[in-house]
């Protein structure tokens, strides 16, 4: 399986949105980070934004609710139009009803872990999930450097899925540069979230493209 990359538009000029999503336009998803300032320390954005860019793109969006109790929220972003949500296990009390709200939209469901949350607590979500987040970094700020520990963490959940099966995809997110995405990737990442690392370069494109070349020799 070849390994996808999600740019995050957090990282890129939010004065610029429309020019910033074509310089990436060969990318796999735009991932959309969504956060509240109560479940991380920062806001972004909303699912206004969310709709107003959808027609700017044909890339499918893969939206992170970074927010708590995002059950709340779940058919307003299915509805902007995102094709991927994914929420956080820490963020809910009632994680599996969540995962069956996004279902119910028609779009694919996705569970992100903090670098402190164990891979067990996913155990019997699996099954049910189109995709992991893994988060290397603590989540809520841009530019952060990746935890080493993360990649055990991707080993050992890539580990969990092969044996069993799962059609669930890993992804990744937090200080992924060319220098570390080889043993990344070689983990078990499927998916990889880059933002300063690609739309922080003077040419996104090519960034994106170096990238491309560096998880294609693994």
């Amino acid at each position: 399986m070849k390994t996808e990359f999600a740019p995050s538009l957090l990282a890129s000029d939010f004065s610029q949105l429309k020019d910033q999503i074509q310089l990436i336009k060969e990318a796999d998803y735009l991932h959309l980070d969504v956060m509240d300032g109560v479940f991380v320390p920062n806001i972004t954005f909303g699912p206004g934004l969310i709709k107003a860019i959808k027609k700017h793109t044909a890339l499918p969006f893969d939206t992170h609710l970074m927010i708590t109790k995002p059950e709340r929220y779940i058919k307003d972003f299915a509805e902007a139009g995102s094709d991927i949500l994914t929420v956080h296990l820490e963020a809910t009390d009632h994680i599996h009803r969540v995962i069956q709200l996004i279902k119910a939209e028609g779009i694919k469901a996705g569970v992100s872990l903090n670098p402190a949350t164990p891979i067990e607590t996913l155990e019997y979500l699996l099954p049910e999930l189109d995709q992991v987040l893994i988060m290397s970094v603590n989540p809520g700020f841009g530019g952060q450097s990746y935890i080493p520990q993360m990649t055990e963490k991707i080993a050992k959940l890539n580990k969990i899925i092969e044996a069993n099966n799962y059609d669930c995809k890993i992804e990744v997110d937090g200080g992924i540069k060319t220098f570390n995405l080889k043993e990344i990737v070689e983990a078990g990442a499927d998916i990889i979230v880059a933002g300063s690392a690609i739309f922080g370069a003077k040419k996104p494109a090519a960034a994106l493209s170096e990238m491309r070349s560096i998880a294609a020799d693994v």
